[in-house]
């Protein structure tokens, strides 16, 4: 329509020696409706920043080098700087994300648009993660992420609550001072009365949600008309390389066995997220005469570095505890309960995020 003004729609990105998944994951959020993406790279060795770079030439990113070191980590860092950003400052809607998150929208034409559409009354949505295993994956190959891992958590899952974290997508009407990692912070409590919450499902949040809270309730559904997709694994290689670069969270050098666990799900096959078609738009990144070649050279990086990481007996050992671990059980109810009950003693209180 002419004269009609474009919806600001920004996601906030931390990156990390991630520059192979990087023409994908914009391509993929590009088609769902995000117009802009702050992009922070922090010391990168793979080509990620150069990658931005030119993505920001091209006028698709707008890339802050956030290069330690962090006291408090690199992503808390990013988000500090991007609290001040005039880009989120004139954004409608901001939404924090991930390198291994896509955001998975069921309704409409899978936009962010569609998705307010069907919810026009929510000040925020938090998009509950759904985790997507290995699935027995070994080799990193330099195929997209979403057509490669297909199998997933089922839709209701007990345990463990980690499952359950959400990204939230938030307008921007001043009712909170701060981005946070799951969650918009320092509320204003004048302006709580007037929030509006919702679910993956539709389903409207209690007040605790706007204040405090990080995940949804386990064994619900929130994935009707929207989820969080997070490959948080890859394949067994990738993993071997995305432990080696660390935690986000400050003093967590490396992810373990117990990460490796708590996400390795492949009950159920998803292929929902393919029916928005973004393959077009990746192939046009792909096709550039300067990010290609990088794009290229990253995925040699990645495969060069797992090599060297296998001359390490610490890198060798969780290499082969991930081909002899099988895929994570399903918890039934019943038994996912007597971990609640062991949390939760006779004189203690239970605070909502517990």
């Amino acid at each position: 329509m002419k004269g009609h003004k474009r919806m600001k729609v920004t996601a906030i990105l931390p990156v990390r020696n991630e520059g192979a998944f990087l023409l994908e994951w914009f391509a993929h959020h590009r088609a769902c409706g995000f117009t802009d993406f702050l992009v922070f790279s922090n010391d990168c060795s793979d080509g990620t920043d150069a990658i931005l770079d030119r993505l920001a030439d091209l006028g698709w990113v707008t890339h802050v080098r956030n290069d330690g070191p962090h006291s408090e980590g690199p992503q808390w860092a990013a988000l500090k700087q991007a609290d001040r950003h005039p880009l989120i400052r004139q954004s409608e809607w901001v939404m924090p994300i991930d390198i291994d998150e896509f955001v998975n929208i069921h309704v409409g034409d899978r936009t962010i648009a569609a998705l307010l559409a069907a919810l026009p009354k929510a000040t925020a949505i938090p998009l509950t993660w759904r985790f997507f295993g290995n699935a027995g994956v070994v080799a990193y190959e330099d195929r997209p992420v979403c057509e490669v891992f297909t199998r997933a958590a089922p839709a209701v899952l007990h345990w463990p609550w980690r499952a359950s974290l959400f990204k939230t997508l938030t307008r921007q009407n001043g009712s909170y001072g701060k981005l946070g990692v799951h969650r918009p912070r320092k509320p204003d409590p004048a302006r709580m009365a007037g929030q509006v919450w919702y679910d993956g499902s539709g389903r409207r949040l209690a007040d605790r949600f706007h204040t405090a809270r990080i995940f949804t309730d386990p064994g619900q559904d929130c994935f009707q008309l929207a989820q969080m997709n997070h490959y948080a694994l890859g394949a067994m290689e990738s993993f071997v390389v995305k432990s080696d670069r660390g935690s986000v969270f400050p003093g967590v050098t490396s992810l373990k066995l117990d990460y490796w666990v708590d996400r390795n799900f492949s009950a159920v096959e998803d292929r929902s997220i393919q029916a928005l078609d973004s393959r077009g738009l990746r192939e046009g990144l792909q096709a550039d005469p300067v990010l290609g070649p990088l794009h290229r050279a990253a995925v040699a990086w990645r495969k060069a570095r797992f090599l060297a990481l296998m001359e390490q007996e610490p890198w060798r050992d969780l290499y082969g505890r991930l081909l002899m671990t099988p895929p994570t059980r399903v918890l039934p109810k019943a038994l996912a309960e007597t971990i609640w009950k062991a949390h939760v003693r006779p004189g203690r209180a239970k605070s909502d995020d517990q």
